[in-house]
């Protein structure tokens, strides 16, 4: 076991999980940048975000099956592609603040990786994979429940992609494309909120805040739809 991979107890804490082989969670952390080549497969978390990424899928399908009981398959698909795609996956890597603890090369750490969404990504899928290792799939059900499940709240089940419906729909009234402007961001680096407005042309902005840009931007697409009777209500 590295010197490392022992101390890890707050981490632990923010994960609400305690390894019994420390090691996995330092593997988790580790990018391929600070590895020998030869021992990539080995110790870094490629692996891992690999098992991850598929326990991560597994997990979220059944929680919005048993949630939606009343959902079909497209409405369930939609949104388990909201719940797993990198940007959810790194909101939640800046929530347990991993970014901090990533173990990065030289020439990755300066370039500013422990703030790259797509590694911020890998890492949170990572830990999930080594979470299962460790403990299991009861235990990465309960990991992934709890750090996912405000999300399932905010998206609930998406219908047709609200920003994709909204250029849609300006299109068809001889419309600009809708402008997404940032109104404010607050909150820490690891757990920021932002505020974005949509503008079309010719109506009043309409705003709506979220834990990331997009997510916002998405919200704020679906409020302008709703204000303007395109869709009935958010979901």
């Amino acid at each position: 076991m590295s010197r490392r991979a022992r101390s890890h107890e707050k981490l632990e804490a923010r994960l609400g999980y305690r390894f019994a082989d420390p090691d996995l969670l330092d593997r988790a952390l580790t990018h391929s940048s600070a590895v020998a080549p030869s021992r990539r497969i080995e110790r870094s978390y490629q692996r891992l975000e690999f098992l991850g990424d598929r326990v991560l899928g597994l997990v979220i399908a059944d929680m919005l099956y048993r949630r939606f009981p009343k959902s079909n398959e497209g409405a369930l698909s939609r949104s388990l592609n909201t719940l797993v795609r990198k940007e959810t996956c790194a909101i939640i890597a800046r929530q347990l603040d991993l970014g901090a603890e990533l173990i990065l090369g030289d020439s990755e750490a300066r370039t500013g990786g422990a703030g790259k969404e797509a590694i911020l990504a890998d890492v949170t899928e990572a830990v999930i994979g080594a979470i299962y290792c460790d403990g299991g799939l009861g235990k990465a059900y309960e990991f992934v429940e709890r750090m996912f499940s405000d999300h399932i709240g905010e998206t609930g089940l998406t219908r047709a992609d609200a920003k994709t419906t909204l250029q849609e729909w300006a299109q068809a009234r001889g419309l600009e494309p809708p402008a997404y402007i940032e109104v404010e961001r607050t909150g820490p680096d690891h757990a920021p909120q932002f505020t974005i407005a949509v503008a079309a042309s010719g109506y009043e902005p309409i705003t709506a805040s979220g834990p990331s840009k997009k997510i916002a931007e998405h919200k704020a697409a679906e409020r302008f739809l709703v204000a303007h009777n395109v869709w009935k209500e958010t979901l």
